[in-house]
């Protein structure tokens, strides 16, 4: 079991900058694939960014690509979202995901054996 914690979401201007944070538990978090998905009302979850459990494979949407950078603390069993130059489009609920079968980057929801609870980035216009 996989247990995780999302923070750092809340509300900001168009152009702005909010950096996510997702805390692991339960299991050796160097093992685990990472990855982050959003879901914005009446609309299907997404994939947004994956990191590798070594952090060699690294993945991104094209819609956030050159925007969002994942990255991953495994000493502090931590894996961030850092957002630049948000747009209204990226409203959205964000989820953390992990994957501990060691497989390759998983952009797929199915990819992912656990999922955080979600928190809440809203971009105004």
């Amino acid at each position: 079991q996989v247990q995780m914690v999302e923070s750092g979401g809340g509300l900001v201007q168009t152009g702005g900058s909010l950096r996510l944070s997702c805390s692991a538990s339960g299991r050796t978090f160097s093992s685990v694939n990472m990855g982050w998905f959003r879901q914005a009302p009446g609309k299907e979850r997404e994939f947004v960014a994956a990191s590798t459990w070594s952090g060699g494979n690294i993945a991104y949407a094209d819609s956030v690509k050159g925007r969002f950078t994942i990255s991953r603390d495994n000493a502090k069993n931590t894996v961030y979202l850092q957002m630049n130059s948000l747009r209204p489009e990226d409203t959205a609920v964000y989820y953390c995901a992990a994957d501990a079968r060691r497989r390759p980057i998983g952009v797929k929801g199915e990819d992912y054996e656990y999922w955080g609870q979600g928190t809440q980035v809203t971009v105004s216009s």
